[in-house]
């Protein structure tokens, strides 16, 4: 197969590897560690360890999946710090939202120059009874 040339060349950064392992309690979310490795597989002392959390809210509207990073130097300090990172990962969600709801109740509305209808079609409006 040719390749093409509109698809981009993607390749994986040997410099910046991670290890990634998954913990759940298989009810309030999940946590995620990626481990900085080198090239050989050796962990890279050289760069921190990540953690990020995973939840989903049910809402009036439906689930809300809520992604979060948080600030933990320990499997232990991630755990403990879950709540609260999820909390503002909400409320910042809840802010996106509501300056959604803003942004689309300024919108102005101009209806076209001369109306949808077309030319030579009645004006909008008004009632039903025309006078000779």
């Amino acid at each position: 197969m040719a390749s093409q040339p509109d698809i981009p060349d993607i390749r994986l950064d040997p410099n910046g590897l991670y290890r990634e392992e998954i913990f759940t309690d298989r009810k309030a979310g999940t946590l995620r560690r990626l481990t900085p490795i080198k090239i050989d597989g050796s962990v890279d002392g050289t760069r921190a360890v990540l953690f990020s959390g995973q939840t989903q809210l049910l809402t009036p509207a439906g689930v809300l999946p809520l992604a979060f990073d948080i600030e933990a130097s320990t499997l232990e300090d991630a755990l403990r710090r879950f709540p609260d990172a999820m909390k503002a990962a909400l409320d910042e969600a809840i802010e996106e939202a509501r300056e959604y709801r803003r942004e689309a109740a300024s919108r102005i509305v101009v209806p076209e120059v001369g109306g949808a209808l077309g030319p030579g079609a009645p004006a909008p409006g008004g009632g039903k009874i025309k006078f000779p």
